[in-house]
């Protein structure tokens, strides 16, 4: 399965699978694959021919789209909350828990845990502390679609870790999220964080969005939209 491979700089790729972008982030000691896409089955063959320090893996989250080369890790870094919707994917593998506040170090490389759950119970975004960069995985998206819809997630949770990631604002410079538009301005989370609460209020109205099936509906933000359970 073909890919597109973009170089950031010297120790930073960026690799785009059919709508959905993961990442990997190279220290002086370690390298850090942040999800395994989606359509791909070669990843450790693609990242071999990009670094040869050892590899590990991180997954923002356990949506399908995220994790599709997981089989190739016999382990993986994950926040805990969102292992059950990863077992019932299906997939293996052995789940080094991170949770808010811990820190990877790949050699002068120090990598922050910020849990944003809401589009999923363990989402997590990864700050990379010495480029200023927040990687968001879903929660943060502009010209995309976030999905709200499902048991597993929630729109109150999701308010709540934008407003607590407002908190880290004067941490990072640009947003690296997992769809759409790349880079984006940490302006976009107060965005997102009111036009959110206008969807809980009902002062955006969804409209229905079949192709997602009919209880879904879709809220367009302007920016973004989110696709919600309909009410």
């Amino acid at each position: 399965m073909d890919c597109e491979l973009y170089r950031i700089n010297e120790n930073t790729w960026r690799i785009e699978d059919e709508g959905v972008r993961f990442f990997l982030l190279a220290g002086t000691e370690k390298a850090l694959l942040i999800d395994s896409g989606m359509n791909l089955n070669n990843v450790r063959e693609i990242v071999a021919g990009l670094t040869d320090l050892p590899l590990s893996l991180l997954n923002t989250h356990a949506d399908r789209d995220h994790i599709g080369c997981n089989e190739q890790f016999d382990v993986f870094y994950m926040h805990p909350a969102e292992e059950p919707v990863y077992r019932r994917s299906g997939k293996p593998g052995t789940v080094i828990p991170v949770r808010e506040g811990d820190s990877l170090d790949l050699g002068d490389r120090e990598l922050r845990i910020i849990h944003l759950p809401g589009h999923t119970p363990g989402s997590i975004a990864v700050l990379d502390v010495q480029n200023r960069v927040l990687i968001s995985g879903d929660p943060i998206q502009e010209h995309g679609h976030i999905f709200m819809f499902g048991a597993h997630r929630s729109l109150k949770d999701y308010i709540a870790s934008l407003e607590h990631l407002e908190e880290f604002v004067d941490q990072f410079d640009e947003i690296w999220p997992s769809h759409a538009d790349i880079p984006v301005s940490p302006t976009l989370i107060r965005e997102l964080r009111e036009g959110a609460k206008a969807v809980l209020e009902g002062t955006i109205q969804g409209k229905p969005a079949e192709r997602f099936g009919q209880s879904i509906v879709i809220c367009d933000l302007g920016f973004c939209s989110l696709l919600c359970d309909r009410v």
